[in-house]
């Protein structure tokens, strides 16, 4: 089993993937929610304690949020829901989504369900104008999903702009919206941005892995139950001690807008530096310095003829971790997100994912441009 040798300096830039661990601290909670005896109706009383605080961050009423295993799951949950809805509504998702719904997607397809897609501009996102043409593609659409930063090349979707464009419609249609890149990196506002369901995931702000929230503003009919915990939403004896640290994690996120500009500026230094390398391509082209377009924390490079699992080989090998793209789908070649934004597939393949956090420094930034261009040398 491969080790990581303590003695050697490590620096860590693929947070997109997971963020380094919290310090957190509770008290131990083994009781069964669902038990009637003290230590059981304990739990109960954490267990509910954390969904209102993780509420009142989100700034949603507590009975709204649904403590699941992660963002996938969430994600999930909602998506196959459609298939509990009346009628033979249509199901469209982008062409930029997560994993979770780009398969569950085509696994809804197999079951007989309608489905379609909507387009990404060239930097990554869904706009008002490639949603609406979605629309009167698909005039009987009644479930959407759109995340709100990209996974991969943290460009941001508009929500409010693109939930807006479906007042007109005959029929409601539910709005689901993956926050799991955007909880805490950028100002997310739920109400106001008329989402119908959301997914957060505890891991990508420095929690555990196993806990993530499922939002919904009204209750819905799921596909899959079995236990009746949390309200019938999702089965299973629920994880009382990582809803905790879910809600710890999330009351120590600090000014997100006061975070997000120290995040920029690291950024702006990085994406200057690659810009100045001849062999350096940002992805996409037009990403451009202070592109309030995209995310301060996700950045997708390529360097001219090396494969991107090779650059991020050897950059490991000096000590720093970036990625090849979304760690769920990093068993497969394909890089479906790029190929949408109509990358060409040369520099899909020797694209890189490189992500920072809260803690990044500004002297890890400079040690990562120092890398790279040793590894240039070498390559």
């Amino acid at each position: 089993m491969e080790k990581i040798d303590p003695d050697k300096k490590r620096i860590y830039f693929d947070w997109a993937a997971s963020a380094p661990p919290s310090q957190l601290s509770f008290a131990s909670v083994f009781g069964n929610p669902s038990s009637q005896h003290s230590e059981g109706r304990f739990a109960k009383q954490c267990l509910e304690d954390a969904r209102k605080r993780c509420a009142a961050f989100l700034n949603v009423p507590p009975q709204t949020l649904t403590f699941t295993s992660g963002g996938s799951e969430s994600n999930s949950i909602a998506l196959f829901s459609s298939l509990m809805r009346p009628g033979k509504g249509r199901v469209i998702s982008s062409l930029a989504e997560h994993a979770s719904i780009r398969e569950g997607m085509e696994t809804l397809e197999k079951m007989g369900k309608p489905c379609g897609r909507i387009a990404v501009d060239s930097a990554g996102r869904v706009t008002p104008v490639t949603f609406s043409k979605a629309l009167t593609q698909y005039p009987d659409t009644r479930f959407v999903a759109i995340m709100s930063v990209n996974n991969e090349t943290g460009a941001v979707s508009d929500i409010a702009s693109i939930t807006s464009c479906a007042d007109g419609n005959k029929a409601p249609v539910h709005f689901h919206c993956d926050l799991v890149q955007a909880a805490g990196k950028i100002s997310v506002d739920i109400q106001n941005w008329n989402i119908d369901s959301a997914s957060i995931s505890a891991h990508k702000i420095g929690g555990p892995r196993g806990i993530g929230l499922l939002y919904l503003r009204k209750p819905l009919e799921v596909f899959y139950s079995g236990g009746g915990q949390e309200n019938g939403i999702r089965g299973g004896t629920e994880n009382v001690q990582g809803a905790m640290a879910l809600a710890q994690c999330l009351e120590a996120l600090n000014d997100t807008q006061a975070q997000n500009k120290k995040a920029k500026a690291r950024w702006n230094r990085l994406i200057t530096s690659l810009l100045k390398i001849n062999r350096c391509t940002i992805i996409p082209k037009e990403r451009a310095i202070d592109d309030d377009r995209f995310s301060s924390y996700i950045l997708q490079a390529a360097f001219n003829n090396i494969p991107g699992e090779v650059m991020a080989r050897a950059l490991d090998d000096l000590g720093f971790a970036v990625s090849t793209g979304s760690a769920c789908s990093s068993s497969s070649p394909e890089r479906p997100v790029l190929a949408a934004m109509g990358i060409d597939e040369k520099l899909r393949i020797e694209g890189i994912r490189i992500s920072q956090g809260c803690s990044t420094t500004d002297e890890e930034i400079e040690l990562l441009i120092d890398g790279i261009t040793e590894v240039l040398k070498s390559l």
